[in-house]
């Protein structure tokens, strides 16, 4: 049976292009809290941004859609996704 609303997921998301400078992580959180999710979006060094997205399947695969535009500023260039095992603490944060 294919992920439905009630069945729970987590996903870890690496965005590349210019997504830091741009308000990436802070929108990343306005619509993970939109969707009611659970996560993180922090900086990485390289210069892409982390997401961390837990809670019902068809709200983190919406995340994921969004993630594709982000903010108005940024220039997505791509988006990778991978099933998250570690803890996600409850709230969506920016680190």
């Amino acid at each position: 049976m294919p992920p439905g609303s009630t069945d729970i997921c987590a996903r870890r998301f690496l965005v590349s292009g210019v997504v830091q400078g741009v308000f990436f992580r802070a929108s990343t959180r306005r619509e993970g809290q939109r969707l009611g999710l659970s996560g993180h979006a922090r900086n990485l060094r390289d210069g892409r941004v982390e997401v961390v997205a837990a809670g019902p399947c068809d709200r983190v695969r919406a995340l994921e859609a969004w993630l594709w535009e982000g903010p108005s500023a940024a220039r997505v260039d791509d988006v990778s996704g991978e099933d998250f095992q570690g803890p996600v603490p409850d709230g969506f944060r920016v680190g």
